[in-house]
C-alpha cells in the first residue's frame, strides 16, 4: 500500500473534468491493480533485481496492453487519453512495469497492427494483449543509439526466406520474449521490419546484469547469427526509418505520461511526510524551505498534466506531430527526475530506504531519460522543428 492517501493525487486544475467518466474508470481501475498487486511487493523485486512474477498476464487481464489496438485483434479499442492514464498508473507504481506494457503496446502491437499483414495480426496481436505472448523491439545496437540510420543489423534474400544477421541492445524483456519485432537493413540498405521468434536456430537473448535501473525489469541483447526468418514475418506496410520512428513516437507519448505517474507517487509521499515529521517543535511542513519545493513540485506536475491532456487529444485527431511528442517527453521526464531527487531529501536519511519511493524513482528516470530518444536528442528535434536547421 501506498504510505499516503489515494485521495490526496493531485488535480490543483481541476483536469478530472475534462476527462470522461470513462477515463476515470479506466485510470481508477489500473490505479487499484497497481496498489494491489504492485505496490506491496515493488520494493523487493527493485532490491533483489527480479521481475515480477507474472506481470504480463496480470498487465493482459486488466487491458493495460495495446488498450488501443482494435478489439476484433484482442485489445480493447481506447483512444490516446485513455492510454495514456494507464501509463501514467502503472509508472506511479514503478518505471519498469509501465516499461512492460509501454513496449508490449507502442513498440511490438503497434507496429503489427499499423504495418503486418492480416495474418499477423490475427496470429500475434491477441496473444500479445492477454499477455500469454511477450514481445520485445530491436532497434538500438551497441554501436548505434541516437542513429539508427547507421544499424548494422541486416538480412538478404535467400529464396525461400530471409537470413538475418546482427545484434541488437538495451531491449527490454528480450530474456523473456517470445517474438522480437526486429529493424533491420535489407540489401538495399532500406529500413524494414521482421518478426522473430524464440525457438529459430541462431536467436539467442543474453540477459544484461548488474543495473542500477529499472532493476524490476528484465533488460537483454537480441542477437542474430545466420537466423532463417520466414518471409511470411516481414512487415509488409511500411519501408524506411518512418516505420521504427513512428513506433518511438507511440513510445515516447506513453513515457510523457506515465513519468507523471512516478512524480505524483513521489510528491504525495513528500507531502505526507512533511506533516508527519517534526522537527524543532513542529513539522517540517511548516518551514518555507519545504513548501517552496511541495509548491514546485505540484506547479510541475500541473504544467506536465495539461501538456499530456493536450497531447492526447492532437493525438485522437491524428494531429500531434513527433516534435510536439518530443517536447512532452523531454519536459516530463525531467520533472519527474527532479522532483524524484528533491523529494527525497525533503525525507532526510528516510528517503533512501526502501520503505519510501523516492530513490527507485529517481534511479529508474536515469533510464528514461536516456531511452526513447534522450534528453539532448530531444531538444535538438524541436530545436529542428523552430529553426528547419538540423543540428544531428
Amino acid at each position: 500500500m501506498s504510505y499516503y492517501s489515494l485521495t490526496s493525487i493531485p488535480d490543483y486544475y481541476g483536469i478530472d473534468a475534462l476527462l470522461t467518466e470513462e477515463h476515470k474508470l479506466i485510470r481508477q481501475s489500473v490505479r487499484d491493480w497497481v496498489e494491489g498487486f504492485v505496490m506491496p511487493q515493488i520494493d523487493q523485486a527493485a532490491q533483489n533485481h527480479t521481475d515480477i512474477p507474472n506481470l504480463m498476464k496480470e498487465l493482459g487481464q486488466i487491458g493495460a496492453l495495446g488498450p488501443y489496438i482494435p478489439e476484433e485483434y484482442g485489445g480493447s479499442g481506447l483512444d490516446q487519453i485513455s492510454y495514456g492514464l494507464i501509463m501514467q498508473e502503472l509508472e506511479r507504481g514503478d518505471s519498469a512495469v509501465r516499461s512492460a506494457a509501454s513496449v508490449q503496446s507502442s513498440l511490438v502491437m503497434f507496429p503489427i497492427n499499423e504495418f503486418g499483414s492480416e495474418e499477423q495480426k490475427k496470429k500475434y496481436l491477441p496473444q500479445l494483449a492477454s499477455g500469454d505472448m511477450i514481445g520485445s523491439f530491436g532497434l538500438t545496437e551497441p554501436n548505434h543509439g541516437s542513429d539508427p540510420s547507421s544499424m548494422e543489423t541486416s538480412f538478404k534474400d535467400m529464396g525461400d526466406h530471409y537470413l538475418l544477421n546482427g545484434a541488437k541492445m538495451w531491449i527490454t524483456n528480450s530474456p523473456l520474449c517470445h517474438i522480437a519485432v526486429v529493424w533491420a537493413k535489407n540489401e538495399e540498405g532500406k529500413v524494414q521490419g521482421l518478426i522473430v521468434e524464440r525457438g529459430m536456430e541462431g536467436f539467442t537473448t543474453p540477459e544484461t546484469h548488474n543495473k542500477w535501473s529499472l532493476r524490476a525489469s528484465k533488460t537483454g541483447e537480441l542477437v542474430f547469427n545466420n537466423v532463417k526468418v520466414p518471409k511470411e514475418n516481414l512487415l509488409p506496410g511500411v519501408t524506411g526509418l518512418k516505420g521504427p520512428l513512428s513506433c518511438l513516437n507511440s513510445a515516447r507519448y506513453g513515457i510523457s505520461w506515465g513519468v507523471i505517474g512516478a512524480a505524483i507517487d513521489c510528491y504525495c509521499t513528500a507531502v505526507q511526510y512533511s506533516k508527519e515529521r517534526n522537527q524543532f517543535g513542529k513539522p517540517i511542513g511548516s518551514y518555507q524551505l519545504q513548501q517552496k519545493k511541495l509548491a514546485e513540485f505540484l506547479t510541475e506536475i500541473t504544467k506536465a498534466q495539461l501538456l499530456c491532456l493536450q497531447l492526447g487529444n492532437l493525438k485522437n485527431e491524428h494531429k500531434a506531430t513527433p516534435a510536439q511528442i518530443s517536447m512532452a517527453k523531454r519536459n516530463n521526464v525531467k520533472m519527474a527526475i527532479d522532483i524524484a531527487r528533491e523529494s527525497r531529501q525533503i525525507l532526510g536519511g528516510m528517503g533512501i530506504m526502501g520503505e519510501f519511493p523516492m530513490m527507485r524513482h529517481a534511479a529508474n528516470l536515469e533510464s528514461v531519460i536516456t531511452y526513447e530518444g534522450t534528453h539532448d536528442v530531444h531538444l535538438l528535434i524541436t530545436g529542428l522543428d523552430i529553426t528547419g536547421i538540423n543540428a544531428f
